[in-house]
């Protein structure tokens, strides 16, 4: 009995560990961030600014911003500034977000500066995808690389140093209009799509609240009916998130990065029955030039005439046998004994999925 009991917690820990939060694998429909854009100028750079003869746009913006000053450059100048930058400014403002609360900024140099390093932001309206202005940006930058160069051309670059971050830089003017409180269901999307996921939502949304509470109306989108009260709703969706739910297995996926040669083998991949044999072969080029000297008196010059010499090796050739089902831990073992690259890899299991034998989606990026 008491090895029964034993048994019952060891599964019911074993269940707990393998649940998510559901705020882990879905997001509130229409609860997302914004992107905001905009352009500005930095100022303060110790020489490194643009070089306004070959980014006019930088001369122009400063013109626009000192006759708003009451500073008109007269048309004839053009002022050959180095310690000004032209920059887009980027931030992402988070859902509810409202007047009055600092957000993070990135600023890039879209000129030649060479580095904003030491530059204060001047004040930026940042716009979103209506054209609206959601926010303004100004501030010191903080900048995480560094460069340095001689007069004889030698230069030392650590990260990027033409572009960073202005922490708490941007200050948010309007709120993006919402229908969280005044919407009558809410729904959740899932990260992934997967119909048994979408389904243990709603079955724990369900066994917590009430039937009736929540419904999957496809792989991605599970429907609750929520309170009509805002506070009420507020506490019954952070509630919601907090539940905890067993995803369903992943799909069977083979992931081939083809420019980095980075292979990912999922855990519910299986093989068939195979032999496989893969082996590289190696082509040995060596040129030795030899000058041909011509006999005494006969008129001829002397030539270097080369002489090739290929040579054809082939390395590896060792077969190997997966079994009925092979796991992903058979197929990395039976692999790395015969000492197989990344590159012999995929090679490999383009051929096993060419053959039928490998049970899974090859996806390659």
């Amino acid at each position: 009995m008491l090895a029964f009991a034993a048994m019952i917690a060891l599964l019911a820990i074993s269940a707990v560990a393998h649940a998510e939060r559901v705020r882990d694998l879905a997001d509130v429909a229409g609860v997302r961030q914004n992107q905001l854009v905009g352009y500005g100028l930095v100022a303060g750079l110790d020489g490194s600014g643009d070089q306004t003869s070959q980014a006019p746009f930088t001369t122009q913006s400063l013109d626009n911003m000192l006759q708003q000053f009451g500073i008109t450059v007269p048309a004839n100048v053009r002022p050959q500034l180095k310690n000004v930058a032209a920059v887009m400014v980027t931030a992402d403002l988070p859902p509810f977000a409202k007047p009055g609360q600092p957000i993070d900024v990135t600023v890039s140099s879209i000129g030649n500066s060479k580095s904003l390093r030491g530059g204060s932001l001047l004040m930026t309206p940042l716009k979103g995808a209506d054209g609206q202005v959601y926010a303004v940006a100004q501030g010191n930058l903080v900048i995480g690389g560094i460069s340095a160069s001689g007069k004889s051309g030698s230069s030392v670059q650590v990260n990027i140093s033409n572009s960073g971050r202005v922490p708490n830089g941007a200050t948010v003017e309007r709120v993006v209009p919402s229908a969280f409180a005044s919407s009558g269901d809410l729904a959740l999307n899932l990260h992934t799509p997967d119909f048994m996921t979408a389904s243990r939502v709603a079955t724990a949304i369900n066994k917590t609240f009430g039937d009736g509470t929540a419904r999957a109306a496809d792989a991605v989108t599970v429907v609750l009916r929520s309170p009509a009260d805002p506070n009420a709703r507020v506490g019954f969706l952070g509630a919601v998130q907090d539940l905890d739910v067993a995803p369903g297995d992943a799909p069977a996926r083979v992931i081939v990065n083809s420019r980095t040669g980075t292979v990912v083998i999922g855990s519910n991949v299986r093989v068939s029955p195979a032999a496989v044999a893969h082996g590289s072969i190696e082509v040995s080029i060596t040129e030795t030039p030899t000058v041909s000297q011509p006999a005494p008196l006969s008129n001829g010059q002397t030539a270097v005439v080369p002489q090739s010499a290929v040579q054809v090796t082939e390395h590896g050739g060792h077969m190997f046998k997966f079994g009925s089902g092979a796991n992903l831990d058979e197929i990395v073992r039976a692999v790395n004994q015969v000492g197989a690259a990344p590159s012999d890899l995929v090679s490999i299991l383009q051929a096993l999925k060419e053959a039928g034998a490998l049970h899974a989606e090859l996806v390659v990026i």
